[in-house]
C-alpha cells in the first residue's frame, strides 16, 4: 500500500519536475548571457549595465522565437507522422541555428519594418530604452501566447513592441501609419493567400491521384511533377529570402536556377517513385507514405529560411542597441556582431527543445487532421505564398501562412465530406423502392469510380428518375446532416483572436516598460 502511494506522488509530481527543468535550463541560458557579455563587451574599460540586461533580454526572446514560432515549419510533418517529435527537434534547431548563422547576415535595420522614425527620440538614451521595451514586450507577449497554445507572429510582436515604445518616446506622429496599415492588412493576406494555395494543391493531388481507380499509375506519374515542383518553390523561396543576405539574385534568376534544380530532381524523383509504387498496395495510405522524404526536407529548408529572416526579431534591437551604446549615435543599420548572433541562433534552438512541443503539437495535430499529402500542400503555400507576396511587396507573416494553410486543406476536407454525403443521400433518394442489396452494390461502384465516373453515375441515374429531384429547401436541410467539421473552431478562433490582438498589445506593453525603464534610468 505503501508503495503505491509512492509511485502516486512520483506520478503527480513527475509534470512539475519537468517545468521546473524547462525554467532551469531557460535560467542558466540567460545566466550565461550575462556572464558571457560582462567578460566580452566593455566600454570605456566597464561593462555596460543597459547592454547586460538587453543580451538577456534577447535571448529571452529568441527563446521564445523558438518555443512559438519554430512550430509552423515543423508541426504539419510531425502531425502527418513524417517526422517524430524527437527528430523533428533536432532538424528544426539544427537548421535555425545553421540559418541564423550562415545566412543572418551582418548588418540589421535598427527599426524594424520602418514603422518609426528614429529621429523623433530625442536622446540616444531613449532609443536604446525604447529598444529594450520594444525586445521585452515582445518576448512576454510571445511567452504568453506560447501557453495559450496560439501561434503568433514573432515580426508582429516585436513590430507592435516599437510602435508602442516609439509613440511613448516621441509621440503619435513618429509611427509611420502607411505601413502599420499594410502589416494590419496581412493579418487578413498572409492566412487567406496559404490558406487557397493549401487547398489549391490538396485538391489537385485528390483529383488527380486519390480520386483515380489505380492511385499508384497516376502516383507515379504526379509525385515526381508535385515533387519538383516543391523543389522549384523552395529553392527561389531560399535563394531570394533565405540566403539574400549572403547574395543578391534577381528574382527572375533565382526562378531560373530553382527551375534547373528541379528539373534535375525530376529525373533522380521519378525512378525512385517508380520503384517505390512498384511495391505498395493500391491505396491512399501507400500514396501518402511516397510524401515522407519531401515533408523532411521541407521542414529543414523552412528552418534554415527562418533561422536566417526571424533571427532578426531577437538580435536586430540588441544589434541596435549594441550599435548605440559603442557608437553615441543612432544609425539607420547596425552590425551584428558574432557573438550577438550566437544569442539569437543558441536561444532559438533551446527555447525550441525546451518549449517547442506544444505548439508542434498544436500546428500540427489539434487544428485538424494531418496525413503526409496535406501537410505536403501546406508547405507548399508556406513557400510559394512568401516568393508571390514578395514580389508584390505585401508584409505577410510565414506564421500566417502556416497556420492559414493548415485551415485551407482542414475545410476543403470539409466541404468534400460534405459534398460526398450529400451525394450519397441522393443516390438513395434515387433508389428507395429497389433491393437494399442493389443500392449497396451501387454505392460500393460510386465510392471507388473517380471524379468524372461519378459525374457520370450522377447524371444517369437523374435520367432515369425524376422523382430524385430534391428541392432547395431539401437540399439545406441535407447540408446540415451531413455537415462535418474537420477543422477545431475553438482553435480557430482563439488563434484569430491572438492575432488581431498582437500589435496592440505587445504595443501597450512596450510603452508602460518604456515609461517603467525611463523612470528607472532618469535621476
Amino acid at each position: 500500500m505503501e508503495l503505491k502511494n509512492i509511485n502516486d506522488i512520483d506520478d503527480a509530481t513527475k509534470q512539475s519536475r519537468k517545468e521546473l527543468f524547462r525554467i532551469g535550463t531557460a535560467l542558466l541560458f540567460i545566466v550565461g548571457i550575462m556572464l558571457y557579455t560582462i567578460s566580452q563587451n566593455s566600454i570605456d574599460g566597464n561593462p555596460s549595465s543597459l547592454l547586460i540586461i538587453a543580451a538577456m533580454i534577447g535571448g529571452y526572446m529568441a527563446m521564445n522565437i523558438g518555443a512559438n514560432d519554430v512550430a509552423n515549419n515543423v508541426g504539419p510533418a510531425v502531425g502527418s507522422k513524417a517526422l517524430t517529435l524527437t527528430g523533428a527537434i533536432l532538424i528544426a534547431a539544427f537548421f535555425e541555428a545553421s540559418g541564423a548563422l550562415v545566412a543572418g547576415g551582418d548588418v540589421v535595420s535598427t527599426i524594424k519594418k520602418g514603422i518609426i522614425d528614429p529621429s523623433g527620440v530625442l536622446s540616444s538614451d531613449s532609443f536604446v530604452w525604447m529598444m529594450m521595451a520594444a525586445l521585452l514586450a515582445g518576448a512576454i507577449w510571445l511567452n504568453i501566447a506560447t501557453a495559450l497554445g496560439a501561434p503568433v507572429s514573432t515580426t508582429h510582436s516585436i513590430v507592435g513592441g516599437v510602435l508602442g515604445a516609439g509613440i511613448a518616446a516621441g509621440g503619435m506622429g513618429i509611427a509611420n501609419w502607411d505601413k502599420m496599415a499594410a502589416i494590419a492588412a496581412s493579418w487578413v493576406i498572409s492566412p487567406l493567400m496559404g490558406g487557397l494555395i493549401a487547398a489549391g494543391f490538396l485538391y489537385l493531388i485528390k483529383r488527380s491521384i486519390t480520386y483515380r481507380e489505380d492511385m499508384l499509375s497516376a502516383a507515379k506519374k504526379m509525385v515526381p511533377l508535385l515533387i519538383s515542383l516543391m523543389v522549384w518553390a523552395f529553392s527561389t523561396y531560399l535563394i531570394v529570402k533565405g540566403l539574400k543576405k549572403i547574395v543578391k539574385v534577381e528574382f527572375l534568376s533565382a526562378l531560373g536556377i530553382g527551375l534547373m534544380i528541379a528539373v534535375a530532381i525530376y529525373f533522380i524523383a521519378r525512378p525512385l517513385i517508380v520503384k517505390a509504387a512498384g511495391q505498395m498496395e493500391n491505396d491512399k495510405e501507400s500514396v501518402n507514405s511516397l510524401f515522407t522524404v519531401p515533408l523532411i526536407c521541407s521542414a529543414a529548408l523552412l528552418s534554415f529560411a527562418h533561422g536566417a529572416n526571424d533571427v532578426a526579431n531577437a538580435v536586430g534591437p540588441l544589434a541596435a542597441i549594441n550599435e548605440v551604446l559603442s557608437t553615441g549615435a543612432v544609425a539607420a543599420k547596425a552590425a551584428i556582431p558574432l557573438w550577438v548572433m550566437m544569442i539569437g541562433a543558441i536561444g532559438i534552438a533551446i527555447g525550441l527543445a525546451l518549449y517547442g512541443p506544444k505548439l508542434i503539437k498544436t500546428v500540427g495535430s489539434e487544428i485538424t487532421e494531418l496525413n503526409k499529402m496535406r501537410a505536403f500542400c501546406v508547405a507548399m503555400a508556406a513557400s510559394i505564398t512568401v516568393i508571390i507576396a514578395s514580389q508584390l511587396g505585401l508584409p505577410v507573416s510565414s506564421t500566417h501562412i502556416a497556420v492559414g494553410g493548415i485551415f485551407g486543406v482542414g475545410f476543403l476536407r470539409e466541404y468534400l465530406k460534405t459534398s460526398y454525403g450529400e451525394m450519397v443521400e441522393e443516390i438513395k433518394h434515387h433508389h428507395e423502392s429497389d433491393n437494399p442489396e442493389e443500392v449497396e452494390v451501387f454505392l460500393m461502384d460510386f465510392k471507388k469510380a473517380h471524379l468524372e465516373k461519378k459525374r457520370e453515375m450522377l447524371y444517369e441515374l437523374k435520367m432515369k428518375s425524376a422523382k430524385a429531384h430534391l428541392t432547395k429547401k431539401e437540399r439545406k436541410q441535407l447540408k446540415k446532416i451531413y455537415n462535418t467539421e474537420l477543422v477545431k473552431r475553438s482553435h480557430l478562433y482563439k488563434i484569430a483572436a491572438a492575432w488581431v490582438i498582437t500589435v496592440p498589445v505587445s504595443g501597450l506593453m512596450a510603452a508602460m516598460l518604456y515609461f517603467t525603464i525611463r523612470g528607472m534610468m532618469i535621476p
